[in-house]
């Protein structure tokens, strides 16, 4: 069995002008993560938020009770050279991340192949091994872009060979897409202008919830 559902709107659809208040509203509307999009111009054409911002909206949101639980930001990092000063091999990268008491995801675009996975989630040092794999359902860079259903094959690939991944899928989500994405087994689910721009965002929150946790 697929782990549960798992909401996580992205922030980079909320309202600039208040986005504390937007944070704390969608938490508090049903959501379980805030997926941060942190581009630097230069990985993606787009530039974004940093860690000053990621600072200021943790003072509306409370931390989390545990590990991924409620609350948890879930941070995509689409920059050139992270933590660059510390480590460039991406095994010492997640070794460093865990280090640091949190948990590492790793990502590729819509034109890697999946098997680029396999060998950081087989790997045998348990300490370098992501937490969550995110398939990209779209090109990274903005926001409202078409959802991608090529992709699911990836998705696909992924939950056979391991059933008990956190599969997060970034794109195009939407009470129109969600069915595609969770019959290919994702369970974390990022969706932004459908959230934000939505005028019962809980609703929405909850129907895609539904939809993951009725396929698991």
């Amino acid at each position: 069995m697929a782990p549960q559902a798992i909401i996580a709107p992205s922030i980079l659809s909320a309202d600039f002008g208040a986005l504390g208040k937007a944070c704390s509203d969608t938490i508090e509307q049903g959501a379980d993560w805030l997926h941060v999009d942190i581009m630097d111009g230069h990985f993606v054409p787009n530039m974004t938020f940093g860690a000053p911002v990621v600072t200021k909206i943790r003072s509306h949101v409370d931390r989390p009770k545990e590990a991924l639980g409620k609350g948890t930001f879930d941070c995509h990092m689409m920059i050139s050279e992270g933590n660059s000063d510390k480590k460039t091999d991406p095994k010492e990268l997640i070794k460093f991340i865990h280090d640091q008491g949190m948990r590492a995801g790793i990502a590729i675009k819509p034109k890697t192949d999946v098997s680029v996975l396999y060998d950081f989630l087989d790997n045998s040092k348990k300490d370098e091994v992501p937490d969550m794999a995110l398939i990209m359902t779209v090109e990274p860079g903005f926001g409202g872009q078409k959802f991608m259903p090529d992709m699911m094959p990836k998705v696909e690939a992924l939950r056979k060979r391991y059933p008990d991944l956190n599969i997060e899928v970034d794109g195009g989500l939407s009470e129109k897409t969600i069915d595609t994405a969770a019959e290919a087994g994702a369970n974390v689910i990022v969706a932004g202008s459908a959230v934000f721009g939505a005028q019962d965002p809980s609703q929405v929150i909850r129907a895609l919830r539904e939809a993951v946790d009725n396929r698991r």
